[in-house]
Formats: structure tokens, C-alpha cells, sequence
């Protein structure tokens, strides 16, 4: 058992409502790995209740003996402890199985976003050294055969997204083209295949703080496109920090599983934190309507309740829905927390106005597992609608570092205004990763030790007001932040400049009301192309190569794109001179 403490000594986590006593300041996270979150529960629940998809139930007992089962099939095909699985599944059955599975073979896993086209698709893989593949079988027409020539792969397993219903729903929803189908190619193998082993997994040796669980893709704190790699140790403490957390959470109580398992904010919030409270998880293939979620919210209804967390466009969606008074769903929602951005207060208000429910924000990076703070559940209405981000975590550290100088920490502060003491976010706790893979360069910049412990520079800019919470002023200066997506600029400009007649390429966030940020792209053509391909060509180019949420709202082509002396691009420049950006900040100085 390993013991972190909040900062006992910062004046501001002494009780003062009474919520906070319930919350422990010391927390003893054991040294477990993340599959055994499965294992404990269906030992303390077999019968329960662990997860429902497509109208079909799995229960714990259940979701334990097909991980084992998938987990020595695994091995009897050759997996091998630190060799990485990619799994390019959306949330499901399968998706639950195979991630546990492969972890408890001493396999890594890395989840691919099933949205992206097959340039992602394989640049992921070719970072994370994927040598196994676990897909849904429609992907592989369009996504997987285009690359697969270029995949090292040992082997293949193909799913489909109904092999979990009985026959006869599945002939049904096929022959009413409600369940797509696609033939698997004859190497592949099939899931449901591998789980009919008799045989128990390897007892494989895996130091949980110290062996790879996951990489998970992103941009960290420069917006370069790399893989973090969170162990064990990281994943389960950060479950075990937000189930103290959210302390009245009981056995039983729903988790609605609409953010994708790829993402580290739906991994964590939703994959390795129910099983810790008994509760199960109702699966979403893809995010639902409107009307779709709120009919399982009114009629599943568990009375304990259900955890909703999710991107503020979720829960804008529900409070800007004019029929909202024709679902029961009052007194269902138990939990509320928007993340991946930041929560606006008129979003919160209309939302706990319109289903009675509290609505906090918490924040969170995938470096750190994800989850750091959280704004208090249940407090006065003041505290959660502060506009920070809320509190650490039980066994999490925040501090406020000069932005050029980490070693200097900058003292507490209830004024923006006050930029002596505005600098970086910097975090220090179990879910701290071990750093990004094959990247020591990278690590360095951004992980450091003082005093016997490990901090994260989060590339966030803000202040630490004297109850504790912080306020951040200034995201990553290059991240977009589109309807909850992180979007890399770099990442982009990549994908784009790859069009044969894009000569010169940059990439910026506009601020919009509804998106929080638009993609822009400023482009110069080829010179044989000037005059034969227009903005709408390469829109359209973008949206047959690119995932939705990366696709540009806007592209200009121009003549030349600005640099500074040492031919850095300026995406500044071009930001701050382009109307939308100059409306917008007119219109709200008025």
C-alpha cells in the first residue's frame, strides 16, 4: 500500500461544511492491477449487475470468467508480456472484455478512436509498436485493408457489434439493417471464438508501478501528437481518488457510458471506476440523441441513481431541449460532472434549473490518468458554481509555478488580476504518468522531482485562490478545444499537408459560442494549383480523410503564411488578425 497526502498543511482543506469530513485527506492506494478492479468486484457482486448494451445484460460473475477466458487466448496465440494490443472497438461488450483481458496477460493496450481514417489509424499503431489488432468487423473494409500491408501484425480478431444478443436479434437487427454486418477476412479470427477456452490465463508477473497498462494518444502539454503511458499503479489510484469522491455513490448506482472507452477521461470515469462501486455501466455504441438518453434516464432508472459525466455539450443538449418536460427524469441524475473543458456558468445553471441536479466541473489531462480536481458534489450552491476547476482529489497535489521557472512556486491569490502570481498548473500524485513513450526528451520537459516527489507541468495557466481552487486563464496556448474534442493543431496540419496541392499549412482555434473553438487552416497552394482548387475542394478532401472533429470549419488560402525570424510558424498572427477572432472580442467588449 502506498499513501499520498492532499497538502495537509494549505489551510484550505480544513472541514467547513461538514462535506469534506467524508472525503479522506490521506488515502492508501494497493499496488493492484487494473484488472483486478474485475476480479474484486465479482467476488464481492457476482450476481450483479456489471454492465447493459444493445437491451442484453452482463453481470459481474459473468464479465470475470470471459475476461479470463479471452485473457488465455490471448496468451495460447503468442501475447507476451509488454507486447501492445491496439483495439479499435466503440463501447461495448467487447470493448470491456478485451481491455481487461489483454491487460491481465501482461499485454498494453492502446484504444483508437474508431472515427479516425486509416492515415490515423495506422500512425497510431506505428507509435505504440501495436503487433496485435482487436476491430469491429465494418471497420476493416474501409479503415484497416487500405493499411494493412503496412501493419507488422501477429494477428487479428474481428468482432461484431451484436455477437453478444441471441440468434434470433441478431438475424433480426441484420435483416432490418439495424445491426451492420461484414465478412471477416480469412486470417482474421473471431471473438466470440476465443472465448470458448476451458483453459485459466498465465499467472503473468507485472509490477503494477512500474509496467505499462496503456498509451494513450496525445498532444500533451506542446501539442505534439505522442503516446503517455500510464501504468497500473496510475489507472487504479485514479479510480480509487474519484470513488472517494464521489463517497455516497452506492452498489447498484448506473454510469452512463457515453464517453468513448479510447479516451482516457471516459477509461477512467467510467471503465475502471464502476466496478469499484458495484454499479454498472449502460453502454452507448456512439453518443445518443437527446431523446435516446433521457428515455434510458426515465426508464431504467436504478434507484440509486445514475452518474452522468461527460463533455459540456452533453449536458448543453439536455438543457437547451424544449421537451425536456415530457421525460420523468427528476431525482434520477445522482452525479453530474462536465470535463474535457471548460464548464460555462449559464450551461450549469440551465442544466440544474431544468433537471434539478447538480452540475460540477472537474478538470483533468491524459498525462494524469485523467482526473486531478473536482469541483465539491455536495456543498452550498456557491462553492459549486465557483468558475474554477475545482479541489485535488484525495492523494493530489496542486501548485501555481512561475512559468519559466518551475522550481519557484507562486504564492495564493483571489485576483486574476494579479499576474505576479498568475503561472502554471503543476500536479503532483499516484495518477502521474510514467512519461511518453520513446520520448525521453519530451518526459524531462515536463515531469520533475522536488522534495521525493514526482510534478506534472501542465501547460494550463491560472491561479489558487486561498480556499484551494484554481482558475485557469489560458489553456494550452496551441490546443483546440472543439465540443469537448482536444484538438492538435499540429496533428492537422499533417493530415492536411498531405493533399498533394497544400504547399504551406497553419492551424488555429477561433472562439465560438457554440464549440467552444473552430478549426481554421490557412493554406498555400502549389503553384500549379493556384487558381484550380478552391476552400470547398479541400473542406471536402478533409471530411474523406479526416475524423469529424478535426475537420476545418473555415480555410483560407493565401499567399504566404507569417514566420518569425527562425522560420517558426505564427499561428498568433494569424489568429489575432482574422475577423472572427476580432468580432468576437468586439462584441463581447460591448
Amino acid at each position: 500500500m502506498e499513501k499520498f497526502s492532499v497538502a495537509p498543511d494549505k489551510p484550505w482543506f480544513k472541514p467547513e461544511s461538514g462535506w469534506e469530513d467524508k472525503i479522506p485527506t490521506n488515502l492508501e492506494f494497493p499496488v493492484k492491477t487494473v484488472d483486478r478492479l474485475v476480479e474484486d468486484a465479482a467476488q464481492r457482486w457476482p450476481d450483479k449487475l456489471a454492465a447493459r448494451f444493445l437491451g442484453e445484460d452482463m453481470t459481474y460473475g459473468e464479465y470475470n470468467q470471459r475476461v479470463n477466458k479471452f485473457a488465455s487466448s490471448l496468451a495460447q496465440l503468442g501475447l507476451k508480456k509488454g507486447e501492445t494490443v491496439a483495439i479499435l472497438l466503440p463501447n461495448s461488450f467487447q470493448f470491456m472484455i478485451a481491455y481487461n483481458a489483454v491487460l491481465r496477460a501482461g499485454g498494453i493496450v492502446s484504444a483508437i478512436n474508431p472515427t479516425y481514417k486509416p492515415l490515423e489509424i495506422k500512425h497510431q499503431m506505428e507509435i505504440v509498436n501495436a503487433s496485435y489488432l482487436i476491430y469491429l468487423d465494418v471497420l476493416y473494409e474501409d479503415k484497416i485493408k487500405p493499411i494493412r500491408k503496412d501493419l507488422n501484425l501477429k494477428f487479428i480478431i474481428g468482432s461484431n457489434i451484436g455477437d453478444f444478443l441471441p440468434w434470433f436479434k441478431r438475424k433480426l437487427g441484420a435483416f432490418l439493417k439495424k445491426l451492420p454486418v461484414a465478412k471477416l477476412p480469412p486470417e482474421s479470427m473471431q471473438f466470440m471464438e476465443l472465448l470458448k477456452t476451458n483453459k485459466e490465463p498465465p499467472l503473468v508477473r507485472i509490477d503494477p508501478r512500474k509496467d505499462s497498462a496503456v498509451y494513450i494518444m496525445t498532444g500533451g502539454t506542446t501539442g505534439i501528437p505522442k503516446a503517455a503511458i500510464l501504468s497500473h499503479f496510475n489507472l487504479y489510484s485514479n479510480a480509487m481518488q474519484i470513488q472517494a469522491w464521489f463517497f455516497k455513490s452506492q452498489p447498484g448506482i448506473g454510469n452512463l457510458g457515453i464517453l468513448p472507452f479510447f479516451h482516457a477521461f471516459g477509461m477512467t470515469t467510467i471503465l475502471n471506476l464502476t466496478p469499484l462501486f458495484g454499479g454498472y455501466i449502460h453502454l452507448f455504441p456512439k453518443p445518443p440523441k437527446t431523446p435516446e438518453l433521457l428515455k434510458v434516464i426515465q426508464n431504467e432508472s436504478p434507484k440509486e441513481g445514475f452518474i452522468f459525466v461527460g463533455a459540456e455539450v452533453l449536458f448543453q443538449r439536455i438543457a437547451d431541449f424544449e421537451d425536456l418536460d415530457n421525460y420523468d427524469i427528476e431525482g434520477k441524475l445522482f452525479l453530474n460532472v462536465s470535463g474535457a473543458g471548460p464548464l460555462h456558468k449559464d450551461i450549469q445553471e440551465r442544466y440544474e434549473e431544468k433537471t434539478n441536479a447538480p452540475l460540477v466541473e472537474g478538470y483533468g489531462l491524459t498525462e494524469a490518468g485523467p482526473v486531478v480536481t473536482v469541483n465539491p458534489l455536495w456543498c452550498d450552491e456557491e462553492q459549486r458554481r465557483s468558475g474554477s476547476i475545482g479541489l485535488p482529489l484525495p492523494g493530489t497535489e496542486i501548485k501555481i509555478v512561475h512559468k519559466t521557472d518551475y522550481t519557484k512556486e507562486l504564492e495564493l491569490t483571489d485576483d486574476p488580476e494579479d499576474r505576479e502570481n498568475v503561472g502554471e498548473l503543476a500536479v503532483s500524485g499516484p495518477q502521474v504518468m510514467l512519461g511518453y513513450l520513446n520520448n525521453e526528451q519530451e518526459t524531462n520537459a515536463h515531469i520533475f522531482e522536488k522534495d521525493g516527489k514526482r510534478w506534472l507541468l501542465t501547460g494550463d495557466i491560472g491561479y489558487m485562490n486561498h480556499q484551494g481552487q484554481v482558475t485557469i486563464l489560458d489553456r494550452k496556448k496551441e490546443l483546440i478545444k472543439y465540443k469537448g474534442y482536444s484538438v492538435f493543431p499540429k496533428d492537422v496540419e499533417n493530415l492536411i499537408g498531405r493533399h498533394e496541392a497544400v504547399n504551406e499549412i497553419a492551424v488555429a482555434g477561433l472562439p465560438d459560442e457554440d464549440t467552444t473553438e473552430l478549426i481554421k487552416a490557412w493554406i498555400v497552394l502549389e503553384k500549379e494549383f493556384e487558381g484550380k482548387i478552391s476552400e470547398e475542394d479541400i473542406i471536402s478532401w478533409c471530411k474523406d480523410n479526416i475524423t469529424h472533429y478535426k475537420v476545418p470549419a473555415h480555410i483560407e488560402l493565401i499567399d504566404e503564411i507569417p514566420k518569425n525570424l527562425v522560420g517558426k510558424v505564427l499561428r498568433r498572427v494569424l489568429r489575432e488578425n482574422d475577423p472572427i477572432w476580432k468580432n468576437y472580442f468586439l462584441e463581447h467588449e460591448k
